[in-house]
């Protein structure tokens, strides 16, 4: 079920760039039981603006995964970099013209 719920997140992309929040290095880690997904995620600083329109997407996109009735978000504040931008994530960026 976690791979679901992984697949699921790779759909789900940053308010401010078209990459999603898993390439981003946002998500932390995915858990599932009795019927409940339990996401870690971490932002790009702690003034990060787009804080609930990523958790509200997150949580609409997960509940309609077969099986999830509740989504729960845990707001870990570990450190984040550009190291954690996947290779896909980072391609993306640089089509953009972000570095």
């Amino acid at each position: 079920m976690e791979e679901k719920l992984m697949k699921a997140l790779h759909e789900v992309l940053d308010p401010e760039y078209p990459v999603s929040v898993v390439d981003l290095g946002l998500v932390r880690g995915v858990a599932y039981e009795a019927g409940k997904a339990k996401v870690r995620l971490t932002f790009t600083s702690l003034g990060c603006p787009c804080t609930e329109i990523i958790k509200e997407d997150i949580r609409n996109r997960l509940l309609q995964v077969e099986g999830v009735q509740e989504v729960e978000i845990e707001e870990v504040f570990e450190p984040w970099s550009a190291e954690n931008i996947s290779p896909k994530g980072r391609l993306i960026l640089l089509q953009l013209g972000v570095t």
